[in-house]
């Protein structure tokens, strides 16, 4: 991986306001991943791929990402951006919309990362939970979402969002097959492991 061309795609990310994985979320990803064996990844959510190459890093010698996103602005500059740090081989994007794309699949992933569309988070759950490998982790990004779902904000436009990340938590909480942890790192990240 050339980190060099990480960074400024990393810099380039935060000029543009895209909205790409916080640092204090990558490191308690990276902690939870650095012992284990990654041969197979998932990522809802692909953006401008500045996630999905900092968890190459991962993989095992054969290992892949798949990697989901919806707007061709995004995939294109992903796809330059994954060849620009030197990972080709490794990242597969699939474009077009998770909730189309995710049902068709059938692999089985070692780790599965939350990070599209609020309102559908319990969807991908239900989908990452036929998807995950025995042991596997699902991770979901900016569960708390600013602070509003464990207050009692009732704004109208974050509102359903809101309360399908709270139905989200609900269900990973509430599931005896995952044992789940809250952290409040980034915006927030939910760590389910399968039991």
């Amino acid at each position: 991986m050339n980190r060099e061309e990480l960074l400024k795609i990393k810099e380039e990310a935060l000029k543009e306001h895209i909205p790409i994985i916080m640092d204090d979320t990558l490191n308690v990803i990276e902690e939870t991943l650095k012992d284990k064996k990654v041969d197979n990844l998932l990522e809802i959510g692909t953006a401008v791929g500045y996630s999905a190459i900092c968890f190459s890093e991962f993989l095992s010698e054969n290992g892949k990402i798949d990697t989901i996103e919806r707007d061709t602005e995004r995939v294109n500059e992903a796809k330059i951006n994954i060849k620009r740090a030197e990972v080709e081989g490794k990242i597969n994007i699939l474009e077009g919309d998770a909730v189309e794309i995710l049902p068709t699949l059938n692999n089985k992933y070692d780790v599965i990362f939350i990070d599209a569309a609020k309102g559908k988070y319990t969807f991908f759950l239900n989908e990452a939970l036929r998807l995950i490998k025995p042991n596997g982790i699902i991770f979901a990004d900016n569960i708390l979402y600013k602070g509003y779902v464990m207050s009692d904000y009732n704004k109208h436009k974050q509102r359903t969002a809101v309360r399908n990340l709270r139905e989200y938590i609900k269900e990973i909480t509430e599931n005896p097959k995952l044992e789940t942890e809250i952290l409040e790192a980034g915006d927030g990240l939910a760590i389910s492991k399968i039991k």
